[in-house]
């Protein structure tokens, strides 16, 4: 009977040690220190929304300068190793920020990730000796340290026109050729 009275005591023990804990308040302060834990935190935005976000702010703003003609708006949108360049041909004859024309209208139209970093194309309205000639541009936008920049900017072409998948090909059967139904 020994046996069976010590198992019986161990038993009891092991059911009313949590309830004795809970009466000292034991158990109480340790659930309180857990509800006090604030939830781990989630990025509200991926690698790629804040690289197209970014981009898109750093074209803007491009954009927004070449409308004013503020050319020193304009060249802090751009990497440092673009400045001298920049300086030479910004309000050159074929620069962006040149007298002879006016940029009434520039809007963003696709951002998207490139070989060499964010690709912002935009179309930028263009008017001199009174012709308005809308001109596609593409924006190349890196990460330059903790900050973004304007590394590139290039002519654009028109949109591409998507080819369709080699799979939705119609090749129509021989006549003798075995048909796959």
């Amino acid at each position: 009977m020994r046996a069976t009275h010590l198992r019986l005591a161990a038993t009891t023990a092991t059911l009313l040690l949590p309830v004795t804990l809970v009466g000292c308040g034991i158990v109480d302060d340790a659930r309180d220190e857990v509800k006090d834990v604030p939830p781990p935190v989630t990025p509200t935005r991926t690698p790629a929304d804040e690289a197209a976000s970014r981009s898109r702010e750093r074209v803007q703003a491009y954009l927004d300068a070449m409308t004013a003609k503020d050319v020193a708006a304009g060249r802090s949108q751009l990497c440092a190793l673009l400045y001298e360049s920049f300086d030479q041909a910004a309000t050159g004859p074929n620069g962006d920020f040149a007298d002879h024309f006016q940029v009434p209208e520039a809007a963003i139209t696709d951002v998207r990730s490139g070989p060499l970093g964010q690709e912002v194309s935009v179309s930028v309205s263009v008017v001199a000796g009174g012709r308005t000639v809308a001109r596609p541009l593409v924006f190349t936008v890196i990460r330059d340290g903790s900050d973004w920049c304007i590394a590139g900017e290039m002519p654009g072409g028109p949109p591409a026109t998507p080819t369709p998948a080699p799979d939705a090909l119609f090749v129509p059967a021989r006549p003798g050729q075995p048909t796959a139904d």
